[in-house]
């Protein structure tokens, strides 16, 4: 792949640094590494501008249009500031404290409102994680709200489910190291409410079992049990 020009749109300069450095850039990956000061409004601008040409390609009278002037703009910020920040944004700053009490207990925590996006259609997807912990005496533990935004932070992309839930799972094993994790998300998917099907009952669940969870069937029970009821 050839540099692009000194002039060339910012998303050509990111994507060479990526492809440089071979490091994927699907949907659901984060590239914050590879933008550099001032790109994200850069990159902003740009989609604003191409999402300029998507209303005009549906046809809809934008000057005329009171309710779609700025709606290029808006979805523009909505995709890099807010719904897709995921992908842009820097992991969040998680402080870890020794477990010095050795707790080696079940922990649960959930549930946790998540928000995020099929990557088929850009539909949203709406739901709750539960997460599972058994520690050990050398687990890192972090604090309660640092998993919500942990959760954000992953779930923030356009993605599949059953990715997201994997990669929460691998980002929570690599901080906190437990003797077992265990991961429940049921969502609702709004590509087969909106689309499709239109079926406004249907939920997805799934889960990840880990370490202890894995291999101790009363251990998986209890924490199942015990999400059930909240």
């Amino acid at each position: 792949m050839n540099a692009p020009a000194q002039d060339a749109p910012v998303s050509e300069r990111i994507r060479y640094r990526l492809v440089s450095a071979g490091c994927r850039h699907h949907a659901n990956d984060n590239i914050a590494a590879f933008i550099e000061p001032g790109e994200l409004d850069a990159l902003q601008a740009e989609v604003q501008s191409k999402m300029q040409e998507v209303l005009k390609s549906l046809v809809i009278d934008t000057d005329s249009d009171h309710n779609t002037q700025e709606t290029a703009k808006r979805v523009a910020k909505m995709f890099l500031r807010e719904v897709f920040a995921g992908r842009y944004a820097a992991a969040p700053s998680v402080t870890e404290f020794p477990n010095v009490s050795r707790l080696n207990e079940l922990m649960i925590v959930g549930p946790i409102t998540v928000r995020s996006a099929c990557s088929h259609h850009l539909c949203p997807i709406m739901g709750k994680v539960w997460i599972g912990l058994l520690p050990n005496e050398h687990s890192n533990l972090i604090g309660l709200s640092k998993y919500a935004r942990l959760c954000d932070w992953i779930m923030s992309r356009p993605q599949i489910q059953e990715e997201a839930v994997t990669m929460l799972a691998n980002e929570l094993q690599e901080r906190v190291q437990p003797d077992g994790l265990a991961l429940v998300m049921e969502a609702d998917h709004f590509c087969m409410h909106w689309r499709g099907v239109k079926d406004s009952e249907s939920k997805m669940t799934n889960s990840v079992m880990r370490g202890a969870f894995l291999k101790d069937a009363n251990l998986r029970r209890e924490f199942l049990s015990l999400i059930a009821k909240g």
